[in-house]
């Protein structure tokens, strides 16, 4: 009988470097575009490209901002606010949302969430998005259920899956095999509604992928 190890889950500081390596892969890509756009603008021989790289700076640093600005609430700390308005939150998904495949569809009932649900939100937009490669339509959930808070979110489309890392992460168990950065963020979601005494579930069929959250009253 050959036996097999469980893999071990990352401690602190790991946990910590493969969030920071997620972060640095989601925002390398308008980071760069914005400094091959200002090469170009400082290149002599370029200049015929001026209006092309000025138009390339100005949409990658949109895109840079509206990310940045999402992980600061998704993934910071946001020590000053304890709970947020939906509206913001919105706003952050649908900035999030603007240059990627999918569409979102935001459901949220609540005027206002507390800081666990407004990160869990966040997440599961950022998880919905992630299980649609080819595109289609993210539903954003929030609405009261009982004494706490009930989350969904629902990706319909074209190959909607959640990747094998994504439901270990979901699950709270050490990653086996595949992308740490799609771990990570699963994994860090668990942490969150563990940490609020909430719960977790998710299911996929064809097409169609959906993960639900369950918090607690503030």
């Amino acid at each position: 009988m050959t036996e097999t190890s469980t893999p071990a889950l990352p401690r602190p500081a790991e946990l910590a470097a493969l969030l920071a390596a997620k972060l640095c892969h989601d925002l390398i890509s308008p980071t760069s575009a914005i400094v091959s756009g200002v090469d170009l603008i400082e290149d002599p021989e370029s200049q015929d490209m001026r209006e092309d790289a000025m138009a390339l700076i100005i949409s990658s640093s949109r895109k840079l901002g509206a990310l940045l600005q999402f992980c600061r609430v998704a993934f910071g700390a946001s020590a000053s606010a304890d709970t947020f308005d939906v509206r913001d939150l919105k706003k952050l998904a649908e900035g999030y949302y603007e240059t990627q495949k999918a569409d979102l569809d935001w459901a949220v009932t609540p005027e206002s969430v507390g800081k666990p649900a407004a990160r869990a939100l966040l997440n599961l937009a950022q998880l919905a998005c992630g299980a649609l490669p080819r595109g289609g339509n993210a539903r954003i959930e929030a609405q009261t259920d009982g004494d706490g808070l009930r989350l969904a979110a629902i990706s319909s489309g074209l190959r909607a899956n959640l990747r094998p890392e994504i439901i270990e992460g979901l699950e709270g168990r050490a990653m086996s095999e595949g992308l740490g950065g799609h771990w990570v963020q699963a994994y860090y979601l668990s942490l969150i509604v563990a940490d609020a005494g909430g719960s977790i579930s998710h299911e996929a069929s064809e097409e169609r992928a959906v993960i639900t959250v369950w918090l607690p009253a503030d």
